[in-house]
């Protein structure tokens, strides 16, 4: 049977995801909680410039609907 979405997040908690946003951002960092909206909370975050270069930002909240994709 085909995992739903939520089911795939619910197993990357605590775990390093890699999230992309509208307008090209893309934010590394532990996925420490979501919700049905997508809003998602990132632990130990890091802003990437140009798929390399990290800015370090701590905890972050990104909101939900900015999110393109989320890779475990």
């Amino acid at each position: 049977m085909a995992q739903k979405p939520l089911d795939i997040l619910n197993g990357a908690l605590n775990s390093p995801v890699l999230v992309k946003l509208k307008g090209g951002r893309e934010f590394r960092g532990e996925l420490q909680g979501y919700d049905v909206h997508m809003n998602l909370v990132l632990a130990k975050a890091e802003e990437l410039k140009d798929g390399t270069e990290a800015k370090k930002m701590g905890t972050v909240i990104v909101r939900g609907d900015n999110v393109v994709y989320i890779s475990p």
